[in-house]
């Protein structure tokens, strides 16, 4: 049978030189996520590797580094220690391995870092123009991808998964992430995940399970990924982002609920003054400055990371003031410079009053987003209803 031929995207976006997290296709260090490495070493070691995983849970808290760990240690595997079945089920060979780790030096991990190895396919969302995407990388900048996956991502996947493994290993497919698919290349990838090749695997990065037609999570091995510990979230941040205070690193993790790549995107996206401007303008209720609500709904409006930022925090702001609420006089957090702030909000109103905006405001964050209504009318209308709540006698 013909070799498979190299794997991974043709045109790769130039990564960005101030950012200093590597990404997850090169990313040696997974923190947090034993548990759920634990589950894919002593499926391997038994020889019950599932020939597809759902790596679940919210974005940000290592699912595509997981993914790409397990991909470089199944293809770093001989195939006599592949731990595929034998004859009655048993594993060909015990393998040695007591981790899916290989270090940066590993040649597996270098290919795969690359994109290069030849039994490795990833797919993501593509470029409209490849053409323009490579000029663009050229020219040092990063080009902009479609928005879900479309079937030419996914064209040829079968193919790639019937020939013969290059290095005699397993062939490996990483899709990221699986909720961006569209209703064509859903329906390519199910006919594969039904009939699977031998000695393939195929690893499903999900934030949202629920947007998968239901006959592919059906045919999957679910391994959920839980939120990050806020110590390993505050030793991530240190390690990635040195330049912060302690004090900074406490809000952002509160602020990205157990999400490593929240809070770094947060920090680039200069979230933490924005956040400071808006906890300002809270401590001003029951009379907000109109001027500097529509000023913040001015920037939701041209701004994606300031939208994003409001309408992921928000709902999460409500949450604490309602459990602040909850526990009627208890001490507020003390690491937080905002807990005053939030704490008087909570005494304000009653716990049901509360609990009726944060619905009512993630409803209409959400209706936002999903049909495309006006960002700037969001902004206002999020912010009316906090101010009526905490005014209302």
């Amino acid at each position: 049978m013909a070799r498979a031929a190299s794997g991974g995207s043709r045109v790769r976006a130039a990564p960005d030189p101030g950012d200093a997290v590597p990404r997850p296709r090169g990313n040696p260090h997974l923190i947090g996520q034993e548990a759920a490495e634990a589950e894919i070493l002593g499926a391997w070691r038994t020889g019950r590797m599932s020939h597809a995983w759902l790596l679940t849970g919210p974005e940000g808290i290592g699912k595509a580094t997981l993914a790409y760990r397990i991909a470089r240690f199944v293809l770093s595997q001989d195939a006599a220690e592949s731990g595929a079945p034998g004859l009655f089920g048993a594993p060909v060979a015990e393998p040695v391995a007591d981790s899916l780790s290989l270090p940066p030096e590993h040649p597996v991990f270098q290919r795969v870092h690359a994109g290069s190895h030849a039994d490795l396919r990833v797919i993501e969302p593509g470029f409209s123009d490849a053409k323009q995407a490579a000029r663009e990388i050229e020219a040092g900048r990063t080009p902009r991808r479609r928005a879900e996956i479309v079937v030419d991502d996914v064209r040829g996947l079968g193919q790639f998964l019937s020939l013969t493994p290059a290095e005699g290993g397993w062939r490996v497919v990483v899709i990221d992430s699986a909720d961006i698919m569209n209703r064509n290349a859903a329906n390519a990838v199910l006919k594969v995940v039904e009939e699977p090749p031998r000695r393939a695997l195929l690893l499903l990065v999900s934030h949202n399970p629920a947007r998968l037609p239901a006959t592919i999570p059906s045919r999957c091995r679910r391994l959920p990924l839980r939120p990050l510990a806020p110590d390993a979230m505050d030793g991530l941040l240190e390690r990635y982002r040195p330049d912060l205070e302690p004090e900074a690193r406490a809000t952002l993790t509160g602020l990205s609920r157990g999400s490593i790549g929240r809070a770094l995107a947060l920090a680039r996206a200069g979230g933490l003054d924005l956040y400071r401007d808006l906890i300002d303008l809270l401590g001003q209720t029951p009379r907000m400055d109109v001027a500097r609500c529509h000023a913040l709904g001015d920037r939701a409006a041209r701004d994606d990371e300031v939208w994003r930022f409001f309408r992921d925090m928000m709902p999460g702001l409500l949450a604490r003031i309602a459990r602040l609420g909850a526990i009627a006089n208890g001490p507020a957090d003390p690491a937080a410079t905002d807990s005053a702030v939030l704490a008087r909000l909570a005494r304000s109103a009653p716990l049901d009053r509360w609990v009726a905006v944060w619905e009512k405001t993630s409803h209409l964050l959400g209706r936002t987003e999903a049909v495309h209504l006006d960002r700037k009318q969001a902004v206002l209308a999020t912010l009316l209803l906090l101010e009526r709540a905490a005014g209302r006698t």
